[in-house]
C-alpha cells in the first residue's frame, strides 16, 4: 500500500452501525438492539475511548470492527474500505487490526507455552520462518513488553506468570503481526490497580513509537483522561457525547455523562455533586420512541420520552446527542 494512501482520511470510519441480536423467549423472538446508530473516525496513530456502563455495547462495537460479529446495519470501513459486508476477512486485514481481550487467563490457551502463542501468528502469517528468525522475533516480542529474560517466558505457560504479565503477553501476541489498528477491551480492568498504570504506559510507548491507533474500551473515566486523545461515552448501544478526553471530564454536556463523573470516588472531598439521576437499566427490547436514557435523566423533557434526539455539534470537535442542546 502506497505512503499516499494511508495517509488520506482517517484509519477507521464508522457510519451508522447497528447491532441486533436475537433472543428467545419461550416460543417468542425478541430483538435485542445492542447498538444503535453509532458513528465516528479514527486516526491514525490515535487513541479513541468508549466508555460506559456494562451492557452499554463498548466491546460489541469492538467485535464488530474486527469482524468477530456481523454488523445488522451501517457500514465500517478501514483505511477506505469497506469491510462491515464481509463474510470472512482476509489475513491482511487481520495483520492490520488486532484485539486485545478483557480476561488475559481466557484469551491465552493454558495447554500451549507462552513461545507457541507468539509463533503461531508469525508463522500463519509469513512474518517469519526458519527455528532460528522465529526465536529471535519472539525473544524480540516479549522484551518489547518488559518480559526479561525472554528465554525464560518462553518456556513457561499461561498459569506460571502473574496477570499483568500475561496481559503483557497478549500485547505482544497483538504487536506480532505489526497492526496499525489495536482493540483494546478493557485491557487492566482484571489488573491490580498497582500495576495498570504500566500496561497504559507500555500501549502509550508503543502508540508513540509505532504510530499504533486505538479503540480503547473501558469504564474507568481516570485512565480513560489518561490514556485517550478522544472519549466517546455510550448508553444503551448509543453515542451520546463526544469530545476531547480532558474537555469531556472537566465540562461534561450530557446529564448521563455528568452522572457518571459524578460517581467517580473523590478522595479529597472536593466534588460536591451528587447523583441524582435514577438507577436502572435501559431498555434493549422495543425500546422506547425517544431519547434511551429519558426514564433516568434528572433533566429530562417531554420532548425526551417521544423523540431521539439527534447528534449535535456544539463545538468544532464535539458532539452531544441530547435534546437539551438542540439548535
Amino acid at each position: 500500500m502506497s505512503d499516499a494512501r494511508k495517509s488520506a482520511g482517517p484509519l477507521l470510519e464508522v457510519r451508522g452501525l447497528g447491532k441486533t441480536f436475537a433472543i428467545r423467549d419461550g416460543l417468542k423472538t425478541l430483538a435485542l438492539q445492542a447498538v444503535n446508530d453509532v458513528s465516528f473516525d479514527l486516526s491514525r496513530g490515535e487513541v479513541v475511548a468508549l466508555v460506559g456502563e456494562s451492557g452499554s455495547g463498548k466491546s460489541t462495537i469492538a467485535r464488530l470492527i474486527c469482524r468477530l460479529l456481523d454488523p445488522t446495519s451501517g457500514t465500517i470501513h478501514f483505511d477506505g474500505t469497506e469491510i462491515g459486508k464481509r463474510r470472512r476477512v482476509d489475513l491482511a486485514f487481520r495483520s492490520r487490526v488486532q484485539m486485545i481481550f478483557q480476561d488475559p487467563f481466557g484469551s491465552l490457551n493454558p495447554v500451549h507455552t507462552i513461545g507457541y502463542h507468539l509463533e503461531r501468528p508469525l508463522k500463519r502469517h509469513g512474518i517469519a520462518s526458519g527455528a532460528e528468525a522465529v526465536t529471535a522475533r519472539v525473544h524480540e516480542l516479549l522484551e518489547t513488553v518488559g518480559l526479561v529474560p525472554a528465554a525464560q517466558f518462553v518456556r513457561k505457560h499461561p498459569h506460571r506468570v502473574s496477570g499483568g504479565q500475561m496481559q503483557r503477553v497478549a500485547i505482544a501476541r497483538a504487536l506480532a503481526v505489526a497492526p496499525e489498528l489495536i482493540l483494546a477491551d478493557e485491557p487492566t480492568s482484571m489488573l491490580d490497580v498497582s500495576i495498570r498504570i504500566d500496561i497504559l504506559n507500555l500501549l502509550r510507548d508503543l502508540k508513540e513509537q509505532r504510530g499504533i491507533a486505538y479503540l480503547y474500551i473501558t469504564h474507568d473515566l481516570a485512565s480513560a483522561r489518561y490514556f485517550a486523545d478522544r472519549t466517546m461515552v455510550l448508553y444503551a448501544g448509543h453515542i451520546v457525547e463526544g469530545a476531547p478526553s480532558a474537555d469531556l471530564m472537566d465540562d461534561p454536556a450530557h446529564p448521563y455523562t455528568k452522572l457518571l463523573l459524578s460517581a467517580v470516588p473523590d478522595p479529597d472531598g472536593t466534588i460536591s455533586s451528587e447523583l441524582a439521576g435514577k438507577s436502572g437499566a435501559p431498555q434493549l427490547i422495543d425500546p422506547p420512541p425517544g431519547c434511551p436514557f429519558a426514564d433516568r435523566c434528572p433533566e429530562v423533557l417531554e420532548v425526551c420520552r417521544v423523540e431521539k434526539p439527534a447528534p449535535t455539534a456544539i463545538a468544532a470537535d464535539r458532539v452531544v446527542r441530547c435534546h437539551l442542546h438542540q439548535k
